[in-house]
C-alpha cells in the first residue's frame, strides 16, 4: 500500500500535493504527510520539497488552529532531518542533527506548559489522593518534558526512514535496507556523545533526562545492528518481534545502547563471514 502511495504521489505535482493536504488531515494518517514530503525532496530536491512542504502547512496549520502544534513541529523536523540526509548522506548526521530535533520540541513544551497542565493536574490529584508524598512532581514534570521531546525526536528520525524506504522501493528496491543495516557510530561521534552522557551524569547544574537525546543514536545504531545480523543469518523475523517486544523494559535497551557503542570499535557486521 505504502509502495502505491509513493507512485502516486511521484507521479506528478498535483497527485504530490493532493495526497499531502488530504493525508494530512485525519489523526494518526497525518504522520505520513511529513514523510512523503520529505520523500519528495530526497528525490526530486529540497526546493521541489520545499513547495510540498508550503503545501503541507495547510492540513498542519489545519491542527494548529485547533491548539495541536506537534504535526506541524514534525513537519519541519522531518524535513531538516531529509535536508540533511540529502547533503551529507549519512544517516549518522541524521541522527546527530536529529537531537537539534528534540530541542526544538523541548522548546515548544518549556513556552508552552499548557500541553503538560493537564496530565499534571491528575497525577498531582492521584499523588495526594494517595498519600505519595516522596513524589516530587517538579522534577517529575523536568523529566516528562524531556521524555516526551525525546519520543517526537525519534519519531521524526522513523518518518524520515519511512519516506526514505518508500523513495527505495520506487527507485532504489533493497537500498534503504542496505543503509539501515550499515548504519553505526563513528569512534569520534561515540567518544563525543559517551563524554556529554557524563558530564550529564556528573554536572548537577545540567539536567540529567538530557541522556535520552545523547543516546538515541546509539539506541537507532543498535537496531541497525540487530536487523543486520537478523538478515545476515536469514533468521525468523520473530526474533526482531521479540526484541521490540522486550525494549520496553529499560535493561534491554541499556544493552542495545551499549552493544552500539561497543560496535563503534568492534564493528561486528564487518567482522561476519562473507560467504554465509
Amino acid at each position: 500500500m505504502l509502495r502505491g502511495l509513493a507512485e502516486f504521489v511521484m507521479a506528478g505535482r498535483r497527485q504530490a500535493v493532493l495526497a499531502i493536504v488530504l493525508l494530512g488531515l485525519p489523526p494518526l494518517v497525518n504522520l505520513l504527510t511529513p514523510a512523503l514530503v520529505a520523500m519528495v525532496g530526497m528525490r526530486k530536491g529540497m526546493t521541489a520539497g520545499s513547495a510540498m512542504l508550503l503545501w503541507a502547512l495547510l492540513p498542519t496549520g489545519f491542527w494548529l488552529l485547533l491548539g495541536e502544534a506537534f504535526p506541524l513541529l514534525l513537519l519541519f523536523g522531518v524535513f531538516v532531518l531529509a535536508a540533511v540526509l540529502r547533503s551529507t548522506e549519512s544517516w549518522q548526521n541524521v541522527l546527530l542533527a536529529g537531537i537539534g530535533v528534540g530541542a526544538m520540541f523541548e522548546f515548544y513544551l518549556r513556552v508552552q506548559p499548557v500541553v503538560l497542565d493537564l496530565m499534571f493536574e491528575q497525577l498531582e490529584l492521584y499523588v495526594r489522593a494517595n498519600n505519595l508524598e516522596g513524589v516530587q512532581l517538579d522534577e517529575l514534570r523536568e523529566t516528562m518534558t524531556t521524555v516526551m521531546s525525546a519520543f517526537y525526536m525519534a519519531l521524526s528520525v522513523a518518518l524520515l526512514m519511512l519516506g526514505r524506504s518508500m523513495q527505495a522501493s520506487l527507485y532504489n528496491p533493497g537500498g534503504f535496507r542496505e543503509e539501515f543495516h550499515a548504519l553505526r557510530i563513528s569512534q569520534t561521534t561515540t567518544l563525543a556523545l559517551v563524554g556529554a552522557i557524563l558530564l550529564v551524569n556528573f554536572v548537577e547544574s545540567l539536567p540529567q533526562a538530557w541522556i535520552f537525546y545523547l543516546a538515541a543514536p546509539f539506541a537507532f545504531a543498535g537496531l541497525a545492528l540487530a536487523h543486520a545480523l537478523v538478515a545476515w543469518k536469514n533468521a525468523s523475523v520473530f526474533w526482531l518481534v521479540a526484541m521490540y517486544m522486550l525494549l520496553i523494559f529499560p535493561t534491554m535497551m541499556y544493552l542495545l545502547i551499549l552493544v552500539a557503542i561497543v560496535d563503534s570499535w568492534y564493528d561486528f557486521r564487518g567482522r561476519l563471514p562473507k560467504s554465509s
